[in-house]
């Protein structure tokens, strides 16, 4: 691949493409979920589970599946020098499908579920090449910069989008006579994040340097391929314990992160009892404010390192996770002040988790190692799945909310442990045959 390092062009290309898909990650956490739990479920249970407790359980039933293909699928992308390609189908399937969501009818919970999976799996997918590339077109000394650009800029475009669907929901009414229902508005809102994804991603696309001329093989010799290479870097991971605790502990503190995005909406309606219209203007306080928090954790990691920055983050996030459990039912300002914490330390806690991992992994396996990235986000999935278990175990969302704080303990215990600059100069002894081909 010819891309150019530090080149600005190819830096706000990539950036771009957060933007895009921003969209669709804002009204999942602020609509989907509320509006699953509020319109999708027309009782008060499915199958004996609440809304609350059902989709998350979904969400980390959903991630596990996606364990063994996101690693392989990034081997494949790196033997075949094909990125590019792999990032532009797997998002148009994650635009697809997520466009399809709004014309799912009431009571379809079974059909919502799979498709929304499915959306789900197509934006994972494809974040694995796009982070794939952020150790090419980045150096050591630009890379911390460059991956909180992506997420400011994903954070500001998620925003601007999510402000257009709040203005859409807040004019809705579900009052006798009202020409725009609340259930419809949410419908409009989905399907608008899977066109804004689909348009930004042409855009991000047109930037990004062009695929090499890697091997060219049938789809099971890719499979073949990636899947050798995929056990062998597993094995070998053993051999690099600062790598291997960072990825540790990634695993456990990303699970309280995901959770929290994953539940928020859900929560919030079942457990607190609060409108779409709060739900929705919560979650535009965090995009915006995670704009400067991405921005202001890139700053800091110049500062003090990016290890000590992501640790003064999960400090904070303990604290969230227990104000939320102590939350009054029907508290709006509380909300939307929890939000605006939550916004100031979401950027930075992802930003700097990718960079950081970014520095310590070799350049040529890079999208191998960023489906390895996606599997320790997609074991993160037990988060949610825990919540859900907790939920419908106790009948309480508190008792489960209150049970992710230990994820966010638990990881900064073993985050403190690893030696950044022991990992980075460990690259060098990663050593990649060449497979062969079938």
């Amino acid at each position: 691949m010819s891309a150019v390092r530090n080149d600005k062009r190819t830096v706000f290309g990539w950036a771009m493409y957060d933007w895009a898909n921003s969209a669709y990650i804002t009204i999942f956490g602020a609509v989907v979920g509320a509006f699953f739990t509020g319109t999708i479920m027309t009782g008060d249970d499915y199958l004996g589970l609440s809304g609350e407790a059902l989709f998350s359980i979904l969400i980390g039933i959903g991630s596990i599946i996606l364990l063994i293909v996101m690693p392989v699928l990034g081997a494949m992308a790196d033997y075949s020098d094909s990125k590019k390609r792999f990032l532009r189908n797997f998002a148009f399937v994650g635009v697809f499908f997520t466009i399809v969501i709004p014309f799912v009818p009431d009571g379809q919970v079974p059909l919502f579920l799979l498709i929304t999976i499915v959306s789900q799996f197509g934006f994972v997918a494809a974040n694995v090449f796009y982070d794939g590339f952020l150790p090419e077109i980045a150096s050591d000394e630009t890379i911390d910069r460059v991956s909180s650009k992506g997420f400011a800029l994903g954070y500001l475009g998620g925003g601007l989008y999510l402000l257009l669907a709040f203005v859409l929901i807040f004019l809705s009414s579900d009052e006798p006579g009202a020409t725009l229902s609340e259930a419809f508005a949410a419908r409009i809102a989905i399907f608008g994040s899977g066109v804004w994804w689909f348009g930004f991603s042409l855009f991000s696309l047109s930037r990004l340097p062009a695929d090499g001329g890697g091997g060219k093989l049938s789809i099971a010799g890719y499979a073949r391929i990636g899947f050798d290479r995929t056990v062998a870097t597993s094995k070998k991971l053993k051999e690099f314990p600062q790598l291997l605790g960072f990825v540790v502990a990634f695993i456990i503190y990303n699970s309280g992160i995901g959770t929290v995005i994953a539940v928020s909406g859900p929560y919030a309606e079942d457990t607190l009892d609060l409108e779409l219209e709060t739900i929705a203007f919560a979650f535009l306080v965090v995009q915006f404010i995670a704009v400067f928090g991405a921005w202001g954790f890139g700053k800091l990691a110049d500062r003090i390192g990016p290890k000590r920055s992501v640790i003064i983050s999960l400090i904070i996030w303990v604290g969230i996770a227990a104000l939320a459990f102590f939350l009054p039912k029907g508290s709006d300002i509380g909300f939307l002040g929890l939000a605006a914490i939550v916004g100031f330390v979401l950027g930075g806690a992802q930003a700097l988790s990718r960079s950081l991992y970014g520095s310590m992994i070799p350049e040529e396996a890079s999208a191998e190692f960023f489906g390895f990235y996606s599997v320790f986000s997609k074991l993160s999935g037990i988060g949610p799945l825990v919540f859900g278990a907790v939920s419908a175990t106790t009948g309480s969302g508190r008792a489960a909310i209150l049970s992710v704080a230990l994820f966010f303990v638990v990881g900064l215990v073993i985050l403190t442990r690893v030696d950044v600059d022991a990992a980075r100069a460990s690259r060098e002894r990663w050593a990649f045959g060449t497979a062969d081909t079938p």
